[in-house]
């Protein structure tokens, strides 16, 4: 898979589908809503507001988000009245969201989580909208943004590598050289924390975090096939190959921040701000948390080092967000006109000015206002033989949610018994999978 001159290239719509969200897909295939609806509006019937319902409540992209909203109205004439919730709780009640009075469009995932929802008509096709907007996206955005019926259901916004992050400061003060390979990483670790670092910043209380450190290991152990493969249930957990990428993780654990299952990726954040924390894996949102502009100019990033040369440093995660069109919007025209004025240029401008941690899902876009950080994100998805989306992104949401999540925090806080650790998952794949 790998990426042109034109644009992203990005696995293919015809994988599983996926959302997040405990018991998310078990919960909407029996009928049976999950605690609480995230809505806080049933849509707009008057035909000058359009309600948006939005898992953005982080202060720097909700800030982001309200210019560009800003710039619609001035715009359209059509207001945008938005519905904030919790990250987090909106990704977990997405189901009975959905399935209630949800806000005419809403913020979610591109790729498998989009088509999920398309495929059980929770969402309503756009091509209406694609049809103004085609031109400003390389085809692998266009194919992400597709259902499994080749509709389109979502309109990008924008795409972020994951990496491991540091302060270029400390590794001159310390002498550190960037490593390419495990063995590198490994004594840059074990550096680290004789100079008093911790070498590796971890929070994990939210539980998704883990799955990024999962991924980045088992693309680098075992190859984006077996990792994909392993993601759509075909390839074994009790695999030797899986059960060496725990190996290798249980070889880098001793280095991660200690109480990481209690703590949050902004308060882990914190501790590489403070050069306290050596790196940090995430994604590039991490820059959010770079609040100071010398802190930020400080901040650069690496790829997951080499683990096999056989594949290299081949495979990035590179997840990307944006918009989709509710069941039944009750201001579908105004819902169109706000889609369509998402998919442009101007608007991706919009919000990377409020928001430089990202890059835009458009190839039309302007990059030269672009941080340093900014374009090195760029081109690092660029230089990818082959893109992720994210382990719960790239899997059954059933799965994801209710095994690995706990499974991998299990792991975080005792990393002995990885055997009877995978069998347990591997037998509830199972099951999961055969339903």
């Amino acid at each position: 898979m790998h990426l042109t001159p034109s644009g992203l290239s990005v696995p293919g719509p015809s994988r599983r589908t996926i959302l997040r969200g405990l018991g998310g897909a078990a919960a909407l295939g029996a009928g049976i809503p999950l605690l609480s609806a995230c809505a806080g509006s049933s849509g707009s019937s008057d035909p000058k507001t359009v309600s948006l319902g939005s898992n953005s409540s982080d202060a720097v992209p909700k800030k982001a988000f309200a210019g560009v909203y800003k710039a619609f109205t001035k715009s359209s004439g059509i207001a945008v009245n938005v519905n904030t919730k919790d990250h987090n709780t909106f990704q977990e009640q997405i189901n009975s969201y959905l399935q209630g009075t949800p806000d005419d469009v809403f913020t979610w995932f591109a790729g498998y989580r989009m088509q999920f929802f398309a495929s059980k008509g929770l969402a309503t096709p756009i091509d209406d909208v694609w049809s103004s907007i085609k031109d400003n996206f390389p085809s692998a955005m266009q194919d992400l943004s597709k259902g499994e019926d080749g509709k389109y259901y979502f309109v990008p916004l924008y795409t972020y590598p994951w990496a491991i992050f540091y302060r270029k400061s400390v590794f001159k003060a310390h002498g550190y050289s960037v490593p390419t390979t495990w063995s590198q990483f490994l004594a840059l670790c074990k550096q680290m924390k004789k100079d008093n670092l911790v070498p590796i910043a971890f929070g994990d209380k939210d539980q998704w975090p883990a799955m990024g450190t999962f991924d980045q290991i088992n693309s680098r152990t075992n190859g984006y096939d077996f990792h994909m493969s392993l993601m759509q249930g075909k390839a074994s957990w009790t695999d030797k190959r899986t059960r060496a990428t725990f190996d290798n993780w249980a070889e880098i654990l001793p280095y991660h921040q200690d109480g990481a299952v209690g703590r949050t990726w902004q308060d882990a954040a914190q501790g590489l701000v403070a050069k306290k924390a050596g790196m940090y894996l995430l994604g590039m949102f991490v820059a959010q948390q770079f609040t100071k502009a010398e802190d930020l100019a400080d901040l650069d990033f690496f790829v997951f080092p080499e683990i096999d040369p056989t594949y290299g440093q081949d495979t990035v995660e590179a997840p990307t967000d944006g918009y989709m069109l509710s069941k039944k919007p009750k201001n579908h025209a105004g819902s169109v006109k706000l889609l369509k004025f998402l998919g442009t240029p101007a608007a991706e401008e919009t919000y990377l000015k409020g928001d430089p941690s990202v890059v835009a899902a458009s190839t039309k876009a302007d990059t030269s206002a672009y941080t340093a950080l900014q374009k090195k994100g760029y081109d690092t998805i660029a230089a990818a033989k082959h893109l992720t989306q994210f382990m719960d992104r790239d899997s059954r949401p059933d799965f994801t949610a209710t095994v690995m999540q706990p499974a991998l925090q299990n792991f975080v806080r005792n990393p002995k018994g990885i055997d009877s650790l995978l069998s347990s998952i591997e037998r509830q794949k199972k099951t999961i999978f055969a339903s």
